[in-house]
């Protein structure tokens, strides 16, 4: 009995039967077992084909009775290879549709698997309980932002003061440095000598100093009102 036969007649393992059917891995093998044989049987059927076309040549009109036979049997090994190419079609498809549906069932099980798995996890899970640790968390939160926003906010120290009334107190205090740096600038005296009518180098050198010097307090005085400005303008 040939291979395809005790497969088509159910020629499989005892352990097989004893189960009501081989499992989807057996059935695999089974198939890519009968394709490596039909395989097989091609290859011999295409080299006895070009044997019997070799044969029919060589005996031509010289022997048409033996080149006749060649030819039928060629015919015969033809059909028998488009036969034997259909089977290995249909068994394709069928080792195809078996892996995919092998496939399937792993694919399954697996997801059934994850199913118990997340099921298990959340038994322990109350939801009622996850309502209320949301809540918590939302408020911590919202406590949490009002923390940052009340430090992040200026300190109002020092409103109570009224700002007009110091206003009015740093203008006294800038009029008095004003007339005290005017009290302290001193006039050149006028000297007891006459000058000459044409005045010397040295004369100017002196004079221009004294209104360098006169400038230089000028510009102190303003510096230290800028001062003064900025330290109000930081107190308020």
């Amino acid at each position: 009995m040939s291979k395809i036969s005790r497969f088509f007649k159910g020629g499989g393992s005892a352990a097989s039967k004893g189960r009501g059917g081989p499992s989807p891995q057996e059935a695999l093998a089974r198939l890519r077992e009968t394709e490596e044989m039909l395989s097989k049987k091609q290859e011999y059927l295409e080299t006895r084909i070009e044997r019997e076309l070799a044969i029919a040549r060589q005996h031509g009109t010289k022997n048409k009775r033996a080149a006749l036979q060649a030819l039928k049997r060629k015919k015969r090994y033809e059909k028998q290879l488009s036969q034997i190419d259909g089977t290995l079609s249909t068994i394709e498809f069928q080792r195809e549709a078996l892996e995919n549906s092998h496939t399937n069932t792993e694919v399954l099980k697996n997801m059934g698997y994850a199913a118990q798995a997340m099921k298990k996890v959340h038994e322990n899970m109350d939801l009622n309980k996850i309502d209320d640790l949301m809540q918590d968390i939302t408020e911590q939160q919202d406590v949490a932002q009002e923390i940052s926003d009340a430090i992040s906010n200026r300190a109002a120290f020092g409103d109570e003061f009224d700002e007009d009334e110091l206003m009015a107190e740093l203008e006294e205090l800038e009029q008095e440095e004003l007339n005290k740096g005017m009290r302290d600038v001193r006039l050149p005296s006028v000297p007891s000598t006459s000058l000459p009518s044409r005045p010397g180098k040295l004369l100017a050198c002196h004079f221009m100093f004294l209104m360098l010097k006169a400038c230089s307090s000028t510009r102190k005085r303003a510096e230290d009102e800028d001062e003064m400005k900025k330290l109000a303008a930081w107190a308020s």
